[in-house]
């Protein structure tokens, strides 16, 4: 008798398994707020409002806030985040290291938010990114980090497992 391959039911059971694993990994992806890396008694001015702020010829890194701490709740965690790239690194025409900001211009057109408010994003499949400024999605492994970069210091990192064009 040959073997044909896998019976309908057993196909089925398979897809249905499947989809109950893929919304086992759904359900594990914590969605996170701008606010929500911000310490519990942090009340300083939100990142949207941040960019109107006058700004001067100076250095935009000179000008960034202090950072009131951060949060450790979500290392190690999978997480989602929204916000806008500020290119790092490239590999080709992709995008492979990236600023994750909270508002349009930071970093670049107006000072930098604190470090508790910035993400260093990391991928090893290069983003084919529309500009500096796409809005974005972005899953992936997350932890805290104390990095320098010439635009500013960062607090946080993700590793992208996932980056997807920011669709309301």
């Amino acid at each position: 008798m040959a073997v044909k391959g896998p019976t309908r039911r057993a196909l089925f059971l398979s897809i249905a398994a499947f989809g109950i694993a893929g919304q086992a990994l759904a359900d594990t992806v914590i969605v996170l707020d701008w606010r929500d890396l911000l310490p519990k008694d942090d009340t300083s001015l939100p990142g949207n409002l941040q960019g109107i702020l006058p700004h001067d010829e100076s250095s935009m890194a000179a000008r960034q806030p202090p950072s009131t701490g951060i949060r450790t709740d979500w290392t190690g965690k999978i997480v989602q985040l929204s916000g806008f790239i500020v290119p790092l690194d490239h590999d080709g025409t992709g995008v492979t290291a990236f600023i994750l900001v909270p508002y349009v211009g930071a970093c670049v057109h107006v000072p930098p938010p604190p470090a508790n408010q910035l993400v260093f994003v990391t991928t090893g499949t290069p983003y084919e990114s529309s500009g500096m400024f796409e809005p974005v999605t972005v899953t992936g492994m997350f932890g805290t980090a104390s990095r320098s970069t010439q635009l500013a210091e960062i607090g946080y990192a993700l590793s992208a497992e996932d980056i997807r064009s920011f669709r309301q």
